[in-house]
């Protein structure tokens, strides 16, 4: 044995060493195999959460989205359409018309030349202060419910255990939901007679070289409209029409009264300055600009098909349809399908995809 250990010996610390080392090499590849395993059971976890959360968030998504659209959206216009109707009464000068026209020594025919000039400015300024507020409120309400909507996902996320989003803004509660939606009605609230001054103001640039017994067909009626907004869109500072939106200062915290401490108002109050910003930003965006500009002119295109006219007419004998156009836009049926319409564009679809799909990562 001691002979055949002198001669065999190298070879068993060899075989002993390829047995240690294989051992050695076997421990380290399950270790590797067992913590890949590991991780793929993460990762599986993860993508399971991350499905979870996108199901959620578009769950939230779609409740915003229902509440907008059947709440928020409605009552807004429906609110806006009476404060427009309370502003820009047209009855007055209608009827003061009619009777000079059943007593014709009632009015002179000065008095009666001033009243229908200012029933041809007050005409336009409602119907394209309609076409304005309906166009930007609807895409400014979507703006508001894609914020919303990415601060949704957030809460869902963190709600999982999502730790890279824990260090993200504060969530917003249901009352915190309402009560930025509700910021919509801020036009309505406080702006409606400074943007019915400017409308004015811009229409009576437009229309000063246009007299009653000018013929318009749809092609000028269209193109009137168009500049009447270019001009209102142009006034004052860049993006100046945002303030008929948002207010520069902290007026919007008029709007929101959270009861308790003082510690739980400066919180909504720092919450709501977030969306607000965001909102800001988005609002003052070239893209959004690039869409705002777009929608108005498919909804003057819209309703310049609507008024139809066949021939070319007198501007006094058009008035009458402009006055009622201005009227009926923002009421049923016709404000939602000319909303529609706007939301059914190309770009406003794309536009809004994009800038819900902007999720924090």
């Amino acid at each position: 044995m001691w002979d055949f250990w002198r001669r065999h010996k190298r070879k068993v610390y060899i075989t002993l060493g390829v047995l240690g080392s294989g051992y050695f090499l076997y421990k380290l590849y399950d270790a590797h195999r067992r913590r890949i395993s590991d991780l793929e059971r993460e990762l599986a976890t993860e993508r399971e959460n991350d499905e979870l959360v996108k199901a959620q968030m578009q769950e939230h998504f779609e409740n915003v989205q229902r509440i907008a659209d059947s709440t928020t959206l409605p009552h807004v216009m429906q609110y806006l359409s009476t404060r427009v109707a309370e502003e820009l009464d047209l009855a007055p000068l209608t009827e003061r018309l009619m009777r000079g026209k059943g007593q014709p020594n009632t009015l002179t025919a000065a008095e009666k030349l001033e009243l229908w000039d200012r029933l041809k400015i007050l005409s336009f300024t409602r119907m394209v202060l309609s076409v304005w507020a309906m166009t930007t409120l609807n895409l400014f309400i979507r703006v508001q419910v894609n914020i919303l909507g990415r601060h949704l996902y957030i809460d869902t996320a963190r709600g999982l255990g999502n730790s890279h989003l824990l260090d993200e803004a504060d969530l917003i509660d249901r009352n915190d939901e309402q009560r930025f939606l509700a910021i919509a009605d801020f036009l309505s609230n406080y702006e409606i007679p400074t943007l019915i001054a400017s409308i004015e103001a811009a229409t009576s640039e437009v229309l000063k070289g246009k007299q009653l017994k000018d013929y318009f067909n749809s092609s000028v009626l269209r193109e009137t409209i168009v500049q009447i907004l270019d001009t209102f869109m142009s006034m004052g500072n860049p993006r100046q029409w945002l303030g008929y939106l948002i207010p520069e200062d902290n007026r919007i915290y008029k709007l929101v009264e959270p009861s308790g401490s003082g510690n739980e108002v400066h919180s909504h109050a720092s919450k709501f300055e977030q969306l607000t910003e965001e909102t800001r930003a988005v609002l003052s965006s070239a893209e959004f600009g690039n869409i705002l500009d777009i929608s108005l002119k498919v909804a003057v295109d819209a309703i310049a098909e609507e008024i139809d006219i066949q021939s070319a007419i007198p501007l006094a004998k058009l008035l009458p349809r402009i006055a009622q156009m201005g009227q009926i836009l923002l009421e049923e049926p016709n404000r939602q399908r000319y909303i529609q319409i706007i939301r059914n564009t190309p770009e406003v679809e794309l536009f809004f995809t994009v800038l819900y799909s902007s999720m924090p990562s």
